[in-house]
């Protein structure tokens, strides 16, 4: 019942879409209607600017962390039940982003979100800062110079990180949750990949040219 609880509050913290919040709030616009029509960072980088993509960014992240936090204190019944509340936590939080019960259950994909599950990992599962965190961010970065594709880089940084904590042998629930989030957030972006495939996808241009 308990846990049944902790995913449910998880869930709706997740369908808070700080992308419409902000966008409505501080630029007076409504993001669904313009750019793609994600409720995500990208498109809030695109319709509102950088200063409202970091703050969603952000603020996306943190709301996976605080449901793991939350689980993590409100489970108090032995590791073993913490640790499968802070799993599910994350990812109830990870599905109510995409799927928010206040912006019509039409929000984002889910991959700022997930990196904050990778944070939450870190801080109650594992211990390992540099690889549940600061590896995937660094491979996000790093694959994001060379393609200069925000989809390639993202799904491409949480598989590795999906195939390190296999590596690593870590908790095999960690891994097998990891992997059902990528599997998840990949569908999302299939949009993306087809576009991916047809030469068409938007390409990133605030890093500069490579020389």
């Amino acid at each position: 019942m308990k846990l049944a609880l902790i995913i449910c509050l998880s869930y709706l913290f997740g369908s808070i879409p700080w992308a419409l919040v902000i966008g409505k709030v501080f630029y007076h616009k409504d993001i669904r209607k313009e750019g793609s029509g994600n409720l995500g960072a990208s498109n809030a980088g695109r319709v509102l600017g950088k200063p409202a993509a970091v703050s969603v960014t952000l603020l996306d992240g943190l709301k996976a962390f605080f449901s793991m936090t939350a689980a993590w204190f409100l489970s108090g019944a032995g590791i073993e039940t913490s640790t499968s509340a802070v799993i599910f936590a994350g990812l109830a939080c990870c599905i109510g982003h995409c799927f928010p019960v206040f912006a019509g259950f039409k929000g984002g994909k889910a991959v700022a979100t997930t990196y904050g599950y990778f944070l939450g990992i870190a801080v109650f599962l594992t211990g390992r800062y540099f690889f549940n965190f600061f590896w995937p961010i660094i491979l996000f970065f790093g694959i994001l110079y060379i393609t200069r594709i925000v989809s390639v880089s993202s799904l491409s940084a949480i598989l590795i990180e999906v195939i390190t904590t296999l590596i690593l042998k870590q908790d095999m629930r960690i891994t097998i949750s990891l992997f059902v989030l990528w599997c998840f957030i990949t569908w999302r972006h299939r949009s993306n990949i087809q576009r991916i495939m047809n030469g068409t996808e938007n390409k990133i241009k605030w890093m500069g040219e490579r020389k």
